[in-house]
This record gives C-alpha cells, structure tokens and sequence, in this order.
C-alpha cells in the first residue's frame, strides 16, 4: 500500500491532538497532582494512546486514527465523573477541556480526510 499523506486540515489536526497529547501527559506535574491516582494515570495512559494514535494519522492518511481520538476525547471529558475526581477543579477542567478539544479536532480531522479522500478519487 502507498503511503498517502495529507495536506491541510487533514496534516494538522494530527498536530494539534499530539500537542494536546502532550500536555495531558505531562499535566499532572504541572498542576501538581500526580499523586491524585485515578487522574494521574488517566492523564498518563489516555495521553500515549493519544499520541500514539496522532502519530499514526502522520504517517498515513486514515480516519481510524481520528475515531480513535474522538472517542479517547469523549473519555476524557467524563472521566473526573467516572473515575471521581471531579471535585479537584484543576484536574476535572483540564480534562473536560482537553476531552472537548480532542474530540472537536477529531471530528474536524474526519471531516477533512472525507475531503481529502474525495477529492483524490475525483
């Protein structure tokens, strides 16, 4: 199989989610709550899968990856409820915030690789 990579919209919403990746690995440090367990280690696991999951959508231009994203975004926006951690606002905000941008760029980066794909088969 060809490697196909992307332009635009499609090449930067990987970018972004790796960005936000990132931060969400490395939040628990900054905002001082590492020793919180369940946000910690929901911060920690859901920020490799979406890295590596960004990286993926780099490399090769499919919409799995934005799924994959969308659906670890729509996790990480319940989660200070499910995993209880709702009550620390600095851990609850950071992850409805980076669940609200995951998933928006995720939806984005479908929609853009739907283009894409369209437009190479036009």
């Amino acid at each position: 199989m060809a490697r196909q990579m992307a332009s635009g919209p499609a090449a930067t919403a990987p970018w972004l989610t790796l960005i936000l990746a990132v931060w969400l690995f490395i939040s628990p440090w900054v905002l001082q709550s590492a020793s919180m367990g369940n946000f910690a280690w929901d911060a920690w696991i859901v920020g490799v899968l979406v890295a590596l999951l960004s990286l993926g959508a780099l490399y090769q231009v499919t919409e799995w990856e934005d799924w994959g994203n969308l659906i670890l975004g729509l996790w990480l926006f319940i989660s200070p409820w499910v995993l209880g951690f709702s009550g620390t606002m600095a851990a609850a905000w950071d992850g409805w915030i980076v669940g609200i941008l995951v998933a928006a760029i995720s939806i984005w980066g479908i929609t853009a690789i739907r283009g894409y794909h369209g437009a190479a088969h036009a």
